[in-house]
């Protein structure tokens, strides 16, 4: 088997792993909503931002599984989607993760964008445009509507389609 087949097999591996962690009570499932993380009583998923300029990304929980790769992104937006200890499973927008030590994440919010993104002063489309956003930006995340978030980056601040944005909830609404 090649190295990048026996990667893919590890990694369908870990996701089954982690899978049965959670259905085995590493998150509860409330009555209402979505599941709480155990260690946090956060929900699962949520978006947190990378707190480091490096981080590694281990195999599993614990300084002894293998580091698959590093993040090298200093407040790049990630998902947590399941905890363990001090640890975090993660993903980012590809959907590629792993686990991360807790201290290396932070709370504070921000997104990437998807595409080509004007800032508009105004959650319209029609609104006056602040700025242009490339592909791959990372933006500090502010107030959310139902379609639109407040975003500041170099600089700029202004409004943008959450449709564009990796890093919030389709139904996330933020004052």
């Amino acid at each position: 088997m090649g190295a990048w087949a026996q990667w893919l097999r590890q990694m369908q591996i870990a996701v089954v792993a982690v899978m049965l962690c959670v259905s085995a009570g590493h998150a509860q499932q409330t009555d209402t909503g979505p599941a709480i993380g155990p260690e946090t009583n956060l929900p699962l998923p949520r978006f947190v931002s990378l707190r480091a300029n490096e981080a590694n990304v281990r195999r599993g929980p614990s300084l002894s599984h293998r580091i698959d790769w590093v993040f090298k992104r200093r407040d790049m937006p990630l998902q947590v989607i399941a905890e363990y200890g001090h640890w975090r499973r993660v993903i980012d927008r590809d959907g590629q993760g792993g686990w991360v030590h807790y201290r290396m994440l932070s709370g504070s919010r921000t997104v990437v964008t998807e595409g080509a993104t004007p800032l508009r002063n105004r959650p319209e489309a029609d609104a006056l445009e602040n700025a242009m956003l490339e592909p791959g930006v990372v933006a500090r995340l502010g107030d959310c509507n139902p379609e639109w978030c407040q975003l500041t980056a170099g600089g700029y601040r202004g409004w943008a389609p959450k449709a564009v944005l990796w890093g919030v909830a389709d139904a996330e609404i933020r004052d």
